[in-house]
């Protein structure tokens, strides 16, 4: 399974376009099976960015739906939150897509666009939002391995 590695900036066209950068193109389109959208884009549900979900992948989020009586609460809930504002997309020929109002809302886009890897799925941000992300992310990756920060070779011992 490819997944989807690094930070691409990129910005959105005159008619709300952005190109997928090259690399993620060719992880989605491994990935696709006949007749399917290339991604599906959502709203995060923890961050202020757009996911960009694989159709596989996006069909095992779904999962816990089926574990679930379809006529509950929870089960409404869930699917609501998942489905209700899922975009399925395809590129054009230049592997462009066209990011819905409510997602570019949801994630402060209006210009520029950086798209980031996070393995399985890539996330679209605001770039100074992505840069705040990565830093946290890290931050809290250190104290969650309780790594110390390796010591520069020209400081006092």
């Amino acid at each position: 399974m490819s997944v989807f590695l690094g930070t691409h900036q990129n910005r959105l066209d005159a008619k709300g376009r952005v190109s997928i950068p090259a690399a993620f193109r060719t992880a989605l389109r491994s990935q696709a099976a006949a007749g399917e959208s290339l991604v599906i884009l959502r709203p995060s549900h923890l961050h202020p960015c757009i996911e960009a979900w694989p159709p596989a992948a996006f069909a095992a989020l779904s999962q816990p739906l089926d574990r679930m009586d379809i006529f509950s609460d929870d089960h409404d809930d869930l699917a609501a939150a998942l489905y209700a504002d899922a975009y399925p997309m395809d590129a054009d020929r230049e592997g462009r897509i066209i990011l819905p109002e409510p997602l570019k809302e949801h994630a402060g886009l209006t210009e520029a666009v950086a798209f980031m890897g996070v393995g399985k799925i890539f996330q679209i941000w605001e770039p100074a939002a992505a840069e705040r992300r990565r830093a946290e992310a890290r931050t809290r990756s250190r104290a969650l391995s309780g790594a110390r920060p390796t010591p520069r070779p020209d400081a006092d011992a």
